[in-house]
Protein backbone atom coordinates (compact mmCIF):
# COMPACT_ATOMS: atom_id res chain seq x y z
CA UNK A 1 0.00 0.00 0.00
CA UNK A 2 1.11 3.34 -0.73
CA UNK A 3 -0.50 5.93 1.26
CA UNK A 4 1.73 7.75 3.69
CA UNK A 5 -0.79 10.43 5.95
CA UNK A 6 0.52 14.00 5.90
CA UNK A 7 1.33 16.20 9.23
CA UNK A 8 -0.74 14.48 12.39
CA UNK A 9 -3.21 11.68 10.92
CA UNK A 10 -3.48 8.44 11.25
CA UNK A 11 -4.22 5.44 9.17
CA UNK A 12 -6.26 2.74 11.03
CA UNK A 13 -7.94 -0.65 10.16
CA UNK A 14 -10.73 -1.75 12.88
CA UNK A 15 -10.64 -4.30 14.77
CA UNK A 16 -13.53 -6.60 14.49
CA UNK A 17 -15.90 -7.15 17.13
CA UNK A 18 -17.40 -10.53 18.72
CA UNK A 19 -20.30 -11.78 17.05
CA UNK A 20 -21.54 -12.78 20.46
CA UNK A 21 -22.51 -11.07 23.58
CA UNK A 22 -21.12 -12.88 26.76
CA UNK A 23 -24.57 -14.12 27.56
CA UNK A 24 -23.98 -16.16 23.87
CA UNK A 25 -26.58 -14.34 21.69
CA UNK A 26 -25.54 -14.35 18.35
CA UNK A 27 -25.55 -10.56 16.99
CA UNK A 28 -26.73 -10.07 13.19
CA UNK A 29 -24.68 -7.53 11.51
CA UNK A 30 -27.43 -5.21 10.93
CA UNK A 31 -27.43 -4.58 15.01
CA UNK A 32 -23.57 -4.54 15.31
CA UNK A 33 -22.19 -1.23 16.04
CA UNK A 34 -18.72 -0.36 14.18
CA UNK A 35 -15.59 -0.67 16.30
CA UNK A 36 -14.19 2.12 18.26
CA UNK A 37 -10.92 -0.14 18.83
CA UNK A 38 -8.02 -0.39 15.55
CA UNK A 39 -4.57 -1.63 14.76
CA UNK A 40 -2.51 1.85 13.24
CA UNK A 41 -1.22 0.79 9.67
CA UNK A 42 0.60 4.22 8.98
CA UNK A 43 1.20 7.55 10.63
CA UNK A 44 2.13 11.25 9.22
CA UNK A 45 5.69 13.21 10.93
CA UNK A 46 3.22 14.78 13.30
CA UNK A 47 1.88 18.62 13.77
CA UNK A 48 4.12 21.72 13.91
CA UNK A 49 3.89 24.02 16.36
CA UNK A 50 3.62 27.83 15.74
CA UNK A 51 7.59 27.98 15.69
CA UNK A 52 7.75 25.51 13.45
CA UNK A 53 9.24 22.95 15.59
CA UNK A 54 7.93 19.43 15.46
CA UNK A 55 5.89 17.51 17.63
CA UNK A 56 6.53 13.88 17.20
CA UNK A 57 3.11 11.79 17.49
CA UNK A 58 2.47 9.58 20.56
CA UNK A 59 1.11 6.20 18.39
CA UNK A 60 2.98 4.45 16.26
CA UNK A 61 2.40 1.90 13.41
CA UNK A 62 1.57 -1.07 14.90
CA UNK A 63 0.22 0.27 18.25
CA UNK A 64 -3.61 -0.99 19.12
CA UNK A 65 -5.95 2.06 19.77
CA UNK A 66 -9.68 3.20 21.49
CA UNK A 67 -10.96 5.99 19.24
CA UNK A 68 -14.09 8.08 19.18
CA UNK A 69 -17.06 6.32 17.74
CA UNK A 70 -17.68 9.38 15.18
CA UNK A 71 -13.84 9.53 14.80
CA UNK A 72 -11.90 9.16 11.04
CA UNK A 73 -13.39 9.64 7.68
CA UNK A 74 -13.62 6.11 6.15
CA UNK A 75 -11.70 5.44 3.12
CA UNK A 76 -11.12 2.08 0.79
CA UNK A 77 -7.20 1.37 -0.03
CA UNK A 78 -6.74 -1.53 -2.63
CA UNK A 79 -9.99 -2.80 -1.50
CA UNK A 80 -9.96 -3.01 2.40
CA UNK A 81 -11.78 0.04 3.97
CA UNK A 82 -9.64 1.68 7.16
CA UNK A 83 -10.19 4.75 8.87
CA UNK A 84 -7.92 8.23 8.59
CA UNK A 85 -8.19 10.04 11.46
CA UNK A 86 -6.22 13.12 13.19
CA UNK A 87 -4.35 11.61 16.18
CA UNK A 88 -6.23 13.82 19.14
CA UNK A 89 -9.12 11.64 17.91
CA UNK A 90 -7.80 8.86 19.46
CA UNK A 91 -8.52 8.38 23.11
CA UNK A 92 -5.59 5.41 23.87
CA UNK A 93 -3.31 3.18 23.35
CA UNK A 94 -4.74 -1.01 24.42
CA UNK A 95 -1.45 -2.00 25.78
Amino acid sequence: MAFTPLHDRVLVRRVESDEKTSGGLIIPESAKEKPSEGEVISVGEGARKDSGELIAPAVKAGDKILFGKWSGTEITLDGEELLIMKESDVLGIIG
